[in-house]
């Protein structure tokens, strides 16, 4: 990844590193390279860390720097997701696997709902007719309800009338869309939070709606490489939608947490949500062997415990996370471009400045097409807000 960063081969000799900090002891160099004239490389995961620790360049001497403090340190130097399995920033040196064991032997995380499990199972089999889809999803009949009421939505100027899911299927949303959604409804019953508030359920699902046809959007206007496409336009469709997943099992498991997350939020919209996490979670008592994660870090976990789709679980959890390069990188700067347009027009759970033109050459997308993007957003918000309020319903 630093040698993608710095468009350079490298050779990692760290048996020299000494040489590079003559005045150091050993084991005990400090990360601060540019005092020394070194290019510096700052993970994103270091930079939204709440404090760090680091070596001083004396032995047994350690320095504790809070993030406001390393930010100033570090002005200037580039950054990267460098640590591919950060999984969002949450900088608390946890490989996901161990965060996933330890959130499983403290909490009881929900399981995927039985429909959905089986729906997944649908799509990756290359034999499932849409008859056959249909029929596992309209036996839960609230399910198939909004099925049918998404397809039948000004979204899609179907004029015909749709009395199954399986001509929902056929004839207007396709296999795919219809399987995913599917999964996107089952999944979020199994959690309980406040429908209103910034970060309630019924703007959950405004969010994720959006985001998920816009990601399926950017997909398909990214240029083809020898005739065929970067990405699925479908997977980066249940990206968007779950990508924000995480919101949900914080506010199942933290409740209390939550609707002080949810409190902040609408008092101060300009800032970094993973902010306003650190501060709720660093100010909170976790007891002896408590553990808070941010809702990235949180969503990616539960993904990966359920099985989904590795582009779907690195959505969630890097999609706060700038520069990424790693595995489904172009998934995950999907999802980030969907929500700066989202921004743009009130859509989201945060709205500080972005990084838009960045998203777009690393995908890309001209200034045309992102404008084109951007005006078909007002086009759909009132059909896409009324199935939000359904399904928070």
């Amino acid at each position: 990844m630093l040698r993608g960063l710095l468009e350079r081969p490298l050779e990692a000799q760290p048996d020299r590193a000494g040489e590079a900090f003559p005045d150091c002891d050993p084991q005990f160099l400090p990360p601060l390279g540019m005092a020394y004239g070194l290019t510096t490389i700052a993970d994103q995961s270091v930079l939204q860390a709440s404090a760090v620790i680091m070596g001083t360049g004396v032995a047994g001497a350690l320095m504790k720097l809070q993030s406001a403090d390393l930010r100033r340190v570090l002005a200037g130097t580039a950054q990267g997701a460098i640590i591919d399995d950060d999984f969002g920033g949450e900088g608390n040196g946890l490989a996901m696997e161990d965060m996933a064991r330890r959130l499983q032997s403290l909490y009881r995380l929900p399981p995927m709902p039985a429909i959905a499990l089986r729906v997944m199972q649908m799509t990756a089999a290359p034999d499932t007719s849409a008859g056959g889809l249909a029929a596992i999803i309209e036996r839960d009949p609230s399910l198939a309800a909004q099925v049918l009421r998404y397809a039948r939505s000004a979204l899609f100027n179907y004029r015909g009338e749709l009395h199954s899911v399986q001509e929902a299927v056929t004839r207007v949303l396709g296999f795919d869309r219809v399987a995913h959604l599917a999964v996107g409804i089952a999944a979020s019953r199994s959690f309980r939070i406040p429908a209103k508030g910034a970060l309630g359920l019924e703007n959950f699902w405004r969010h994720s709606l959006h985001c998920a046809r816009l990601c399926q959007a950017i997909a398909r206007a990214m240029p083809k490489t020898n005739g065929q496409r970067r990405v699925d336009p479908e997977t980066a469709y249940l990206c968007g939608l779950l990508h924000n997943l995480g919101l949900l099992l914080i506010g199942h498991l933290f409740p209390e947490d939550f609707q002080l997350l949810n409190e902040k939020r609408e008092a101060d919209l300009s800032a970094p949500l993973y902010e306003i996490e650190q501060d709720v979670f660093t100010h909170q008592d976790t007891g002896e062997d408590g553990l808070r994660v941010g809702h990235a870090a949180a969503g990616s976990i539960l993904l990966r415990l359920w099985e989904m789709p590795d582009a779907v679980v690195r959505s969630a959890g890097l999609h706060e996370a700038a520069s990424y390069q790693g595995q489904n990188a172009d998934y995950v700067l999907i999802v980030q471009l969907a929500n700066e347009l989202l921004k743009e027009h009130g859509i989201g759970d945060e709205f500080s400045p972005g990084n838009l033109q960045t998203l777009a050459q690393a995908l890309g997308l001209t200034s045309e097409q992102l404008q084109t993007l951007a005006t078909t957003i007002d086009e759909v918000t009132a059909e896409l807000d009324e199935l939000a309020r359904g399904l928070a319903a």
